[in-house]
């Protein structure tokens, strides 16, 4: 891949992947030169799928493809603040960086998907209530791995108090592993933005609204005095590249969809038409990273027509 230009791969495995299928499938993207493999944190499908043979935890498996892979980035789009309290999940996330030897990335978001909490017994509160247990989240687990060795860290929220803790275990990125936000709000979404991500992602939207969710989350950045640029600008895109008509509508018929919603709301068509519409979306929005949605994870032919005919042109 291009320097400065990623494309990474990410993964549904609630739609219905094994700990095996995924393996496969970051092994095959290590080995043909993607930057990144991410995985979805959700606990129950989507759709008219089975799901079966069942959900796999997000962070279990990315331990797991920590001893597995060696140069592959790995994260969430995005972890469910719902699902685990922030003190825990900063020391699950610094042990599997520890684990990766540094190549580990939290993306993190309030959580939205009511049914799978049902399904598990997860509380699931208000959306204010849940936007604001996950403001606190953000400042706790960014405090906690900010926190220099030796010294102790405290919270005392509305939601969570810390007290005396010794801020253990530490990443091996310092100051921290890479935090991804993403989202639509208009208002607290890029303010927390502003405050706290690295990387501010947008999944599966036009580019329209896209570029102006970026510039409010410039505009938060210019109100607390932070420069725009240090964020990471990236989206998400379902992919269904072919190298013909016939290719393109056998893998949409794969994953259930239509060719032509595809290439209006995906990233679909031939490698040229790939190409183009990547550079439509860097021209109107100055993303550098395009997340990969990958829908059929036996399609490993998929991965490499793109790493062959799409990558080497941007």
């Amino acid at each position: 891949m291009t320097e400065n230009f990623k494309l990474r791969i990410f993964t549904e495995p609630q739609q219905g992947a094994t700990y095996d299928d995924l393996l496969r499938v970051a092994k095959h993207a290590e080995a043909t030169g993607y930057d990144a493999f991410f995985r979805s944190d959700h606990y129950l499908k989507m759709g008219s799928v089975t799901g079966e043979p069942g959900p796999t935890d997000a962070w279990v498996t990315l331990a797991g493809l920590a001893r597995e892979t060696s140069r592959l980035r790995l994260g969430t789009l995005m972890t469910a603040g719902t699902f685990r309290l922030p003190g825990p999940l900063a020391i699950a996330v610094a042990q599997v960086d520890q684990m990766s030897g540094g190549r580990i990335e939290l993306g993190l978001g309030s959580g939205w998907y009511e049914e799978e909490h049902t399904a598990y017994g997860i509380p699931f509160p208000s959306l204010k209530e849940r936007f604001d247990r996950y403001a606190e989240q953000l400042e706790i687990i960014t405090g906690l791995w900010a926190t220099p060795p030796g010294e102790h860290f405290r919270f005392d929220g509305e939601h969570y108090q810390l007290a005396d803790s010794p801020a253990l275990p530490k990443p091996v990125q310092r100051p921290r592993p890479p935090v991804l936000i993403g989202g639509l709000g208009k208002k607290r979404t890029p303010e927390l933005a502003a405050r706290y991500a690295d990387e501010f992602n947008l999944p599966f939207i036009d580019v329209d609204t896209a570029a102006a969710q970026f510039e409010r989350v410039g505009e938060a950045c210019r109100a607390i005095g932070r420069d725009a640029g240090e964020i990471v600008r990236s989206a998400a895109l379902v992919l269904c590249v072919g190298k013909d008509e016939q290719d393109i509508a056998r893998r949409a018929e794969a994953i259930g969809r239509d060719v032509e919603e595809l290439r209006l709301n995906g990233l679909a068509g031939t490698p040229a038409e790939a190409v183009d519409k990547i550079g439509t979306w860097r021209e109107r929005t100055g993303i550098t990273r395009l997340y990969l949605q990958v829908l059929d994870l036996s399609d490993l032919d998929h991965l490499d027509l793109v790493a062959s005919e799409v990558a080497p042109q941007l």
